[in-house]
């Protein structure tokens, strides 16, 4: 043996370093072993939240039975319809001690009933008497039956079915007599006389628009589309000083923006999987409490516009009432009343 070969063979092996760098050996096999673990944990959490929710879509039965409806793009929100802040600078009234504080109105002297709900007239029952506006003399009063099938408390799902079945009515004090002014209306909610009470204004919120039906004069039992295609659903209308109308936004549709209502009119098939899950309460959380109150002139074009983006002080505005040179807001939802001074805005 030579001496190079004597060398190589006491040469000692180097030893093996395991460091952090490497893996150890059995390191794959495990990893894999727990993702595999994971994979199935998630498809069986999935499976057992996927099947109940299908179940309850196949199953349950759905409160509405929606139509589509198809709406224009909503106005831009810009020149007299720019969003500002001036709803903020209003105070809120009997905060906590009301309770959807709806309409506002001077009143006084006894209450008497005129005409019962119970009563149907034309063959309907009157489900969801609504609005009202009165002649100066008293004898007629102007009304809005909102819905034959829906009642108040249900006014998220009149919405979102889009139900024909409102009407505008005339009921004469002297005669007692009442008639169908306009009907198949969708949410017919605010009236109000003109100041010469030659027609009658009534919102159809649903629609997003005012109509106007003639009540005397040439014209008398005509009717025509006062303002259309609104930026927000409007609610309860009244007289502004101005000779024009205040209208308050149940909520906006924002463009640029997202409106929920408009994207779900021509998917009938979503609302209803919505009220099969949902509650009307819970579905309200989701409605923007962006508020908007528009001042419109006497032939319906828009004059200027109030606003709270966020809902900061006054939220789901129902009506606009003014009086002695403040402009006094009630809500179907807020536990308050709002006063705004005209001179601030």
């Amino acid at each position: 043996m030579s001496e190079a070969d004597g060398l190589r063979q006491r040469r000692p092996l180097r030893p093996q370093v395991v460091t952090d760098d490497g893996p150890a050996p059995d390191a794959k096999d495990g990893s894999s072993f727990s993702g595999r673990v994971f994979r199935v944990t998630f498809l069986m959490l999935a499976v057992f939240l996927t099947v109940p929710l299908l179940g309850a879509m196949m199953l349950l039965e759905s409160p509405i039975d929606p139509q589509p409806l198809s709406f224009k793009e909503p106005p831009i929100l810009l020149g007299v319809l720019q969003p500002n802040t001036k709803l903020r600078q209003a105070e809120r009234l009997f905060e906590n001690q009301l309770i959807g504080p709806e309409s506002i109105v001077n009143i006084g002297g006894e209450v008497k009933l005129l005409l019962s709900s119970e009563t149907p007239i034309e063959g309907k029952k009157m489900s969801f008497v609504n609005d009202l506006t009165i002649t100066r003399d008293g004898r007629k009063i102007y009304f809005t039956d909102s819905s034959s099938k829906w009642q108040r408390r249900d006014y998220l799902l009149l919405v979102m079915e889009g139900t024909d079945d409102g009407r505008l009515l005339e009921y004469d004090t002297v005669t007692k007599e009442v008639k169908v002014l306009l009907d198949q209306l969708r949410f017919p909610n605010g009236v109000q006389l003109s100041p010469e009470e030659d027609f009658v204004l009534v919102a159809e919120t649903t629609m997003a628009r005012i109509r106007r039906v003639y009540v005397s004069g040439l014209m008398k039992g005509g009717a025509d589309m006062f303002v259309e295609n609104m930026p927000g659903f409007p609610d309860n209308i009244r007289p502004s000083s101005s000779g024009g109308y205040w209208v308050a936004m149940s909520t906006i549709r924002p463009n640029p923006g997202f409106s929920m209502l408009d994207f779900l009119s021509e998917r009938p098939y979503i609302k209803r999987i919505i009220f099969k899950l949902f509650s009307q309460e819970t579905v309200m959380k989701f409605v923007p409490r962006y508020s908007l109150v528009l001042e419109l002139s006497d032939s319906g074009a828009f004059r200027r516009s109030l606003h709270d983006p966020d809902g900061l002080v006054a939220t789901y505005i129902s009506e606009v009432h003014e009086h002695d040179g403040h402009l006094y807001l009630g809500s179907f939802r807020s536990p308050f009343i709002c006063r705004l001074s005209l001179q601030s805005v």
